[in-house]
């Protein structure tokens, strides 16, 4: 009897190890396996996830099979706690060991919807876009002026759903600090009162990503630490024999540089006519220094330059004063700011716009007046028509 007994006890052993065998080797295979997803898909670590919450929703949202067999992989390979919180991209087919190393590697968490605040000198716009796993181009959500347009519903249902957000702050390069400080006390997903306006021409045009709360005057500590640093960089690169003396000088001439065109092929062209001038002594005779004298930088004039104002002594009329205005009339980008610490070398010293967007540069003065001329001509025929 006991060798009968002895021997159905070493069968059942035996029946056991060839069962726990069989599924140790199911679960290898379903470990090593490719996984279920069809097409990537987006999975968010939250801060403080277990690896038992992780593998649980991993298995809910189709990324792996069996949460278990994700749970005791992850612990066997000594990962279990190297979850690190961010939202990233999986893609298809991805098997439970390459879902634990995105899951665990510390690489760039990926936020499916991108909220920008457009800083532009038609009032502030806003632009929220979505990430479609699997695809290049982000897809739009809701584009509207707040303040202006009705906000839209779908862009009120991502704000209010909690979803992860990339929030943005992009300032275009030629406003003013006033205008800059304007837009950012109409920015809702920012805190804090606003700061004191720094002086102008001291904060850099950028794009710059926050996040939700982040204090308007730490913004703009940003900004002014950068355009610090650009200013830096170009001065110390700037050619010899420039008619700037001072880091300030420069400023001033690249923000005159940034109102004056938009076509970035043309700011050392640009910049080499204001060079030229000012080193022959002749005055500038720009029209956004104009302007910034009627309205000092607190928002667009809004109208033509009258023959009046083109005479009238402000301190930043370059028809009226000789040489540089006191300050920079804008914040230039870190392009303008290099053109004019590096402009082209030419014999310019006149231009004027060419009804394209850019302008047609002459040497004389001769050349200057045939291409007012023809300038004047499109005005006249875009009023006519």
């Amino acid at each position: 009897m006991w060798k009968h007994l002895a021997a159905n006890v070493l069968t059942l052993a035996i029946v056991m190890i060839v069962v726990v065998i069989g599924l140790v080797e199911l679960g290898k295979s379903r470990w090593a396996a490719p996984g279920p997803l069809d097409e990537a898909a987006f999975f968010e670590v939250a801060r403080g996830d277990s690896m038992r919450a992780v593998s649980n929703r991993l298995a809910e949202k189709g990324i792996v099979t069996d949460a278990p067999v994700f749970r005791v992989g992850a612990n066997y390979a000594g990962r279990a706690s190297d979850l690190k919180f961010g939202t990233y991209e999986i893609p298809p087919g991805a098997s439970m060991p390459e879902v634990l190393d995105i899951l665990t590697s510390g690489g760039p968490s990926v936020r499916p919807f991108t909220v920008t605040y457009v800083v532009r000198q038609r009032g502030p716009e806003i632009r929220a876009r979505e990430r479609v796993p699997g695809q290049d181009e982000p897809v739009e959500v809701a584009t509207f002026q707040p303040g202006v347009d009705e906000v839209p519903a779908e862009y009120q249902a991502l704000v209010e759903r909690g979803v992860p957000i990339t929030w943005r702050v992009q300032v275009a390069p030629g406003l003013t600090s006033w205008e800059v400080v304007e837009a950012l006390k109409a920015a809702d997903f920012l805190t804090g009162e606003a700061p004191e306006v720094p002086a102008e021409g001291a904060m850099a045009p950028d794009t710059y990503e926050v996040e939700r709360g982040s204090e308007r005057g730490a913004l703009v500590a940003r900004m002014v630490s950068a355009q610090e640093r650009i200013l830096a960089e170009a001065w110390a690169d700037r050619e010899p024999g420039l008619p700037v003396e001072t880091p300030e000088e420069a400023l001033i001439l690249a923000s005159i540089i940034e109102k004056e065109t938009g076509v970035p092929e043309e700011r050392r062209t640009v910049a080499s006519v204001f060079v030229n001038r000012l080193n022959q002594g002749m005055r500038l005779q720009t029209d956004p220094t104009v302007i910034y004298g009627i309205t000092e930088g607190r928002g667009p004039l809004g109208r033509g330059i009258r023959q009046s104002e083109l005479r009238a002594a402000t301190p930043w009329n370059t028809y009226v004063i000789p040489g540089l205005p006191p300050t920079p009339i804008a914040n230039p980008s870190a392009a303008s700011l290099r053109a004019a610490l590096d402009p082209e070398e030419t014999d310019l010293l006149f231009f004027v716009a060419d009804g394209t967007g850019g302008h047609a540069f002459a040497e004389t003065l001769a050349e200057h007046n045939a291409n007012v001329a023809i300038w004047r001509a499109i005005e006249a025929q875009r009023d006519g028509g």
